[in-house]
């Protein structure tokens, strides 16, 4: 679970979430099974029931090369988004919210924790395939535009457009002169000391001990 408010991240976004927001929702990117099992049933019970996607095209292969962020209300996975990772730009896929929460601030909050990430991995733009009908949402969610000389395409029986994104600099972004234990700690968890980091005394005791 993210501790520290995205910052970074809100400047994203057209309209941050009221501060209260971070008090009643929790992001966390998906670590385990059971993280990712919640993923997929959210994106089951909205994209395969409500919108009657195929399976096939709803789980695509790519979602075990994907970073993974899960929103949660009180305890509850409530929604769900995923980012791939390109050459200079990263792709904003599968944003979805259970009907309980459509409309709330959570969305936001989840955006901003997101972008905080993007921007701390040094991205400076993700490009995004939305519905076309919901480019009115997204145009005032997020500071995007979209991207000129693209037609409209169809998949899953929607009409979608590209959209590119702007993400904000961030002032600590993460380089290859890193520390090479905040390089090896989990995704997003750069700040805080990992299961690795404690293997360094472990490491001292036994050459100390020789």
């Amino acid at each position: 679970m993210f501790t520290t408010h995205p910052d970074i991240g809100e400047r994203a976004l057209l309209r941050p979430a009221p501060p209260e927001a971070y008090d009643d929702y929790e992001v966390s990117v998906a670590r385990t099974l059971e993280d990712l099992q919640q993923v997929v049933a959210i994106r089951s019970a909205v994209f395969l029931a409500e919108q009657d996607c195929p399976y096939d095209e709803e789980f695509d292969g790519n979602d075990l090369c994907a970073t993974h962020f899960l929103l949660k209300r009180q305890g509850r996975p409530i929604g769900t988004l995923r980012v791939r990772w390109f050459a200079d730009f990263a792709k904003l896929e599968r944003i979805v919210l259970l009907p309980c929460d459509r409309g709330r601030p959570g969305l936001k909050v989840m955006l901003a924790h997101m972008f905080e990430l993007v921007s701390r991995k040094g991205y400076r733009r993700m490009i995004g395939q939305i519905q076309a009908r919901l480019w009115p949402v997204w145009s005032r969610t997020f500071k995007c535009e979209l991207i000129p000389g693209r037609t409209p395409f169809w998949f899953s029986d929607y009409e979608y457009r590209e959209i590119e994104i702007s993400v904000p600099v961030h002032p600590n972004a993460l380089t290859m002169t890193e520390d090479p234990y905040l390089i090896i700690r989990p995704e997003g968890a750069w700040d805080r000391p990992g299961v690795l980091d404690a293997s360094v005394t472990r490491s001292n005791s036994k050459r100390s001990a020789a």
